[in-house]
């Protein structure tokens, strides 16, 4: 007997099992028939949700961007919290490598042949997360912990450089070069938001970073 799934269960079937082919894989060396056989699905039924396997890192993309952003957002308006410790949480929460399902997803992005993949989430970070941090600096400065005039401008610079420079694939470091390359956004970013010297370092302090 035939099962017979809804539209959203279907679609987030071939999702999964599209996940785990691009993490065995690769995206390039993941086909539509390989999709098609594990998911044990006709192609018309591929089609019907997906016109193409770009469509379908797309939409994987969107899940990774729902979960991270969620998480952004939910830190950013918890006003219990003190500014600087939320602007800090958020950066923290961009590594999405801690829990073992989100290491597998960062490993599988960084391969060569995921490069498009690497690429769109990247501009999804920027694009994403920066309006989420200059909403902090704005309430810092209405508070007088910070003093600049372009607040957006500033998170952005610093998504761009930090999604560039810490990017093993962009930029390989040891990991003493790596510490002083954000000792050293830490000291810019409180010029850049005209912050009371040593204010971000303390409070980074606090979470042993």
């Amino acid at each position: 007997m035939r099962v017979v799934k809804d539209a959203e269960e279907r679609r987030n079937e071939i999702l999964d099992a599209a996940d785990e082919l691009f993490a065995q894989k690769g995206f390039d060396g993941t086909s539509t028939n390989d999709i098609l056989e594990k998911v044990g699905i006709a192609r018309g039924t591929l089609y019907y949700h997906f016109k193409s396997k770009e469509d379908i890192m797309d939409a994987l993309i969107d899940r990774y961007s729902v979960r991270l952003l969620g998480t952004a957002q939910g830190i950013a308006v918890d006003r219990g919290i003190p500014v600087v410790e939320r602007i800090i949480r958020v950066i923290m929460a961009l590594n999405i490598s801690g829990d073992e399902s989100s290491q597998e997803i960062m490993e599988h992005i960084h391969k060569p042949q995921n490069a498009l993949m690497h690429h769109k989430i990247q501009k999804m970070l920027i694009n994403g997360v920066t309006p989420i941090l200059a909403d902090m600096i704005r309430e810092g400065i209405t508070l007088g912990l910070f003093n600049t005039p372009f607040p957006y401008e500033c998170m952005e610079m610093v998504m761009i450089y930090a999604n560039t420079i810490f990017d093993k694939d962009m930029v390989p470091m040891t990991n003493e070069e790596l510490t002083q390359r954000a000792q050293a956004l830490v000291y810019n970013i409180e010029r850049l938001l005209g912050a009371e010297s040593g204010s971000l370092v303390q409070a980074m302090q606090m979470f042993g970073s």
